[in-house]
């Protein structure tokens, strides 16, 4: 299996052990680069499975520091900012929501790594009705590349799976020191139980 593994610096690549087999892609910071660059490796070059790779913060009470996550499903804010429907004309629909792979999610979950649902932003979030209206839609962590990285897997038509470790809080507590240690420790964790089923070649 061909797979490719995307980090968003060269700071979380450099602290994630992977197979020698498994390519890597550090994208850049936020939904843009992360995008852009992920589908064009992809357009270039045939993976059967990508893998966004990083840390990550939590909705506080939905996660804890130092714990690794499958996120299942990574969406992204697509609407007014009353928070109203975005309506676009008949025929077109709105992309805000990704998948990972299903199976592979269930695969990690049965072996103990918690499946959250994340949310994509642009800035990292700081205020409290911030975090009450993400947290509302479903949000439990949050990132600056998952949904794009998810995304530009399914337009290529290529599984994708994202894992996070849990490094900080977000919100008030989002001026704390992150405890990154702790996340790329849990972090390498779920790698290892993902890579002792998945074989890169």
């Amino acid at each position: 299996m061909r797979v490719l593994a995307v980090c968003a610096t060269q700071f979380e690549r450099a602290r994630i052990s992977l197979p020698d087999a498994v390519r890597t892609l550090v994208c850049g910071v936020g939904p843009v680069e992360a995008a852009a660059r992920t589908a064009a490796v992809l357009a270039a070059e045939r993976y059967d499975l990508v893998l966004n790779l990083g840390i990550a913060g939590a909705f506080e009470g939905r996660c804890a520091i130092g714990e690794a996550c499958v996120v299942a499903a990574d969406f992204i804010e697509l609407d007014r900012e009353n928070g109203e429907p975005l309506r676009v004309p008949p025929g077109d629909r709105l992309y805000h929501r990704a998948q990972s792979d299903a199976s592979l999610v269930e695969m990690l979950a049965a072996n103990g790594i918690a499946e959250r649902t994340g949310v994509t932003v642009s800035r990292v979030t700081t205020e409290a009705r911030t975090c009450e209206r993400l947290a509302a839609l479903g949000a439990e962590i949050e990132s600056m590349e998952g949904f794009a990285i998810l995304r530009a897997a399914a337009l290529a038509r290529v599984r994708a799976l994202e894992l996070r470790g849990i490094s900080n809080f977000v919100g008030p507590r989002a001026a704390e020191p992150w405890k990154t240690e702790a996340a790329f420790a849990a972090l390498a964790d779920a790698v290892h139980r993902l890579f002792t089923t998945v074989e890169p070649t």
